[in-house]
């Protein structure tokens, strides 16, 4: 190599001789030996080769040899704080990206003359917004942008995105809409980052109105659509809004079908399910661990356990997820020896099992009655795999000996409980004294529910129903009289069905579904039936 270089080639040329061999060095050792040639040829000082060479280092990941680098420099000029600033971004280093842009500042500070002036510019502002949004400096985020306006162009798309971005992550919204309004030119990434800000809020109306205003609508925005619904527990809508997206030819991808998953599950829409494992397994997604798991869980959830074990039988890689969805899906369909089968299986992996799996595995043992498993289990949890039991927990070890009738031992658990027990626990301990008649844990049960829970008419309907077992029918009066004077109203009661693909639901009392009366019509004439059914079976002799 050495022969091919003439002394008497200007710089310029040496570095343009040297820019393809530092761009196609694969590794840092190839970058090593070429930056040892760059030293023996002078060149070292070379803000354009050390750039070059910085940049192999981020994609090698090697910010040490980067910082060393740079710091040999003498003079960096923009471009070589640009390298720095960029690589420190993409290797998540955002506390040393702002290092690097403080220090940018300073040089442009105590530049002389213009020659000297070290400017940020459209390839700095990116990076650094999104720095401060990664580590929610929200404060210097606003005076970034102050800069931008200062020192970049007054309109550049790619910052303005990042700040937008950075806004809504720092919740501030309104700072993000003004941008947002003021942008001479706005892209997809523009339309998703300021919608993606008000779903992650929660705000749904707002973030499906600038949806449906949206020009050009990408897989994200869809996305974002969907994974706000289901989050916000609107299950109809994002089951909704993603038929809309098939009907717009827009094929779902990995983060849609997992967002709409959840959403199938809660309803139970089981036809539109399996249309997406079909999809997935069309188009080769069943390999992704993730989509196998979300699709286990629906199956579940759907009543559908066999689909769910025959699909966790065919996975490749399972995680910890996969066991865990598994076993609490079992369990939940009452196959408690199959759970814990399941949960003696995972033990064989390298894959330790987490917090859910053992809430999977206590409710398993609480359904069968296995109180003796539960209480061993739940000691396995902390001694064995060192995971600190959290309310979650606490509340499936009082229904496990609540289900058994050790009231007492369940009462004893939940008082010395780590953590203020909720209203579920409680109310799963009244549950269980109904079944038993155990009036003394149930009127101390009622005592906290009535702190937590004042409206609920449940807790005072479940006491009132102990009473009325024990023939206690003073004390069922005035529960009654209690809940008139409060004048307390039943949640009503709601059901789901799925009919061709579309999710209906019917609330306890409303009549305004549209054919409400065909509805009703067709209900009377069932229990009509049925009631004549019983009738002649009555009067047939049993011979007959």
């Amino acid at each position: 190599m050495a022969k091919g270089f003439n002394g008497s080639l200007k710089i310029r040329e040496l570095e343009n001789l040297f820019v393809p061999i530092l761009q196609n060095c694969k590794n840092m050792a190839e970058l090593k030996k070429n930056h040892a040639l760059v030293i023996k040829y002078a060149l070292s000082q070379s803000n354009f080769l050390v750039t070059k060479m910085i940049d192999v280092c981020d994609r090698n990941e090697d910010m040490d040899y980067a910082s060393f680098l740079f710091k040999e420099v003498i003079d960096p000029n923009a471009y070589l704080y640009n390298a720095m600033i960029r690589a420190c971004t993409h290797n998540s280093m955002y506390s040393l990206t702002i290092d690097f842009y403080k220090q940018m500042l300073r040089e442009y500070r105590n530049s002389q003359t213009s020659e000297d002036l070290i400017l940020p510019d459209e390839f700095t502002f990116p990076f650094v917004v999104k720095a401060c949004a990664r580590l929610g400096l929200h404060n210097l985020g606003k005076q970034v942008h102050a800069q931008f306006f200062k020192f970049g162009k007054k309109s550049h798309l790619i910052t303005e995105n990042a700040l937008i971005d950075m806004y809504t992550k720092c919740d501030n919204l309104l700072d993000a809409h003004n941008l947002f309004d003021e942008m001479h030119e706005r892209g997809a990434i523009s339309w998703n980052g300021i919608i993606s800000g008000h779903v992650r809020l929660g705000q749904m109306r707002r973030a499906r109105a600038l949806f449906d205003e949206m020009p050009n609508r990408t897989i994200v925005s869809w996305t974002a659509i969907i994974s706000g619904y289901t989050r916000i527990g609107s299950y109809i809508d994002a089951l909704d809004v993603f038929r809309e997206m098939q009907i717009a030819g827009i094929e779902p991808d990995e983060a849609s079908i997992i967002s709409v998953l959840p959403a199938c599950a809660k309803l139970g829409a089981l036809e539109t399910g399996k249309w997406i494992h079909m999809f997935c397994a069309r188009n080769g997604l069943l390999r992704r661990t993730c989509i196998c798991n979300a699709l286990i869980e629906m199956y579940t959830k759907c009543g559908c356990i066999d689909q769910a074990c025959q699909l966790f039988d065919q996975m490749r890689g399972r995680d910890v997820i996969s066991w865990s969805t598994m076993i609490g899906g079992l369990a939940n369909h009452g196959k408690v020896r199959e759970a814990i089968a399941i949960f003696e299986r995972m033990k064989q992996t390298n894959i330790k099992p987490n917090g859910i799996t053992f809430v999977g595995l206590l409710s398993a043992c609480a359904h069968a009655g296995f109180w003796e498993e539960g209480l061993m289990y739940f000691d396995t949890m902390k001694k064995d795999f060192h995971i600190e039991p959290e309310i979650e927990h606490y509340g499936s070890l009082v229904d496990l000996l609540g289900r058994a009738g050790r009231l007492s031992q369940a009462l004893d658990i939940v008082e010395k409980m780590p953590m203020k027990p909720d209203s579920k626990i409680w109310g799963s301990l009244l549950s269980s004294c109904r079944t038993h008649c155990n009036i003394e844990v149930a009127v101390i049960a009622m005592e906290h529910l009535e702190e937590l829970e004042p409206d609920d008419t449940g807790n005072y309907v479940l006491l009132s129903n102990i009473y009325a077992d024990l023939g206690k029918w003073d004390d069922v009066s005035r529960m009654r009289k209690l809940v008139r004077s409060k004048r307390m109203k039943k949640t009503p009661g709601c059901s789901l069905i799925e009919v061709n693909n579309v999710a209906q639901e019917f609330v306890s009392g409303d009549d305004s579904k549209p054919y409400s009366k065909e509805i009703f019509w067709l209900l009377e004439l069932l229990a009509f039936h049925q009631d004549m059914d019983k009738h002649i079976l009555e009067i047939i002799p049993e011979n007959e």
